[in-house]
Formats: C-alpha cells, structure tokens, sequence
C-alpha cells in the first residue's frame, strides 16, 4: 500500500514538473494598464503569438490604449479590454487608428487558458482579432486552440479580484459592469534595464496628469 501511495505521488509530482516546463517564456517587455481600480501588469509570450505580440506592444506604445476601458467582467471567467477603435472615449489620431484597425491572423497554441492569461478576442472568423483581449479569471478549458494566447498577468492579481466584486448587468451572451471600467493611462517598460523607481512614479504621475487634461479636452470640443 505504501509503495502505491509512493508511486502515485510521484506520478503527481511529473504531472506537475511536466506541466511547468510546458510554461513558454515570457518576454522582458512588462506594460502596466492604470485603471480606475489599480494597476495591472503583464506581460507577453513573443514565441508562441510573435504577430499578436507586436500588434498589441504597438497599440501601447502608440497611447492606444489610453482612456480605452474594460467592458466585460464575468466573475471565474474573464475581464475583457474593448476594442481601441470603439471602446476610447478621447478620439484617436491616423496612426492610432491604422493599427487599431488591423486584423491579426489567429496564432492557437497549445498555451491553456487558465486565470492571469491573455486571450485576443475576435469575431467568428479565426483571423478577425483586432485590438479586444481578456484577461482569464479562471480555468477555461473550452478557450484552448480556440483562441490567440499572447501573454499572461504579472502583477495586479488584487486588481482583478476588485473588478470580480463590482456590480454587474447582462448584455445577450456579455455580463458586463454597471459603470465604466476606465483604462486611465498605460505605460511600459523592459525588465532587462536597470530598474528606475523614482522615474516610473514621475511617468505614472505624469501620464495620470494627461488623462485629467485629455477628458478636459475632449468634454471641451467632443461634448
């Protein structure tokens, strides 16, 4: 009996070995969403979805995601990011809107959807991902080589348990939030370079004081 419970054990244990080596390796690009409810950062699988990858690396750096927002918050299962073209509420200039509107060919990998994964949207055509992506909440076995995993959750896991407590309403298939879910400035940064603290917080700061002036702006010449 001793031996049976041993070997078992064993077996769990290479279950679990197994399934961490299988884990891709993340790039040492981080991006950090501030939204209205903290921070969340991830970061990307540049070898399993290199084309989503700098896709969504682009929007970023290009300030897309910028006043953009989280529509979708279906507790257990995914928080879900608009698409850049519709979901800003500050307009866009011509480049922002060039990439936003570009379609991704769908990059399915054997990566599981399990919570802190990124997942690109898309309509029913498998190569119709544009700018939309979820960040898992829990296991979704039903998602795996259906959808493009690109990237998982690095920090802010305390953010998303904020998000699956607020008040939320269904839309057909959508259950989504009863009040906007705001993407208030995004930044980014390399984790190969020589952590700068005192200058992320200036950047933080800095970019929070823009959106305060963007939405000036826009309530000014967009009513």
């Amino acid at each position: 009996m001793r031996i049976l419970i041993f070997v078992l054990s064993c077996v769990s244990l290479l279950s679990v070995v197994k399934a961490l080596s299988h884990e891709p390796e993340l790039g040492s690009a981080r991006v950090v969403f501030q939204t209205s409810y903290g921070d969340i950062e991830f970061g990307f699988y540049p070898k399993v979805a290199p084309k989503t990858v700098d896709h969504i690396f682009k929007l970023v750096r290009l300030g897309g995601y910028n006043t953009n927002h989280i529509f979708r918050v279906d507790k257990g299962f995914v928080a879900q990011v608009a698409d850049v073209a519709s979901g800003r509420s500050a307009p866009m200039n011509e480049e922002q809107r060039k990439e936003a509107e570009k379609t991704i060919v769908g990059e399915f990998s054997d990566v599981k959807h399990v919570r802190g994964i990124l997942s690109m949207g898309r309509y029913e055509d498998p190569n119709s991902a544009q700018s939309s992506f979820s960040m898992l909440l829990g296991d979704a076995p039903h998602l795996d080589r259906q959808y493009a995993v690109f990237g998982k959750v690095t920090k802010g896991d305390e953010t998303l348990r904020k998000l699956e407590e607020v008040p939320t309403r269904r839309e057909g298939i959508f259950v989504m939030p009863t009040e906007r879910i705001t993407i208030l400035s995004t930044y980014y940064y390399d984790t190969k370079m020589e952590s700068c603290e005192e200058e992320i917080s200036v950047l933080k700061r800095r970019l929070e004081a823009s959106f305060v002036e963007v939405e000036r702006q826009r309530m000014k010449c967009f009513p």
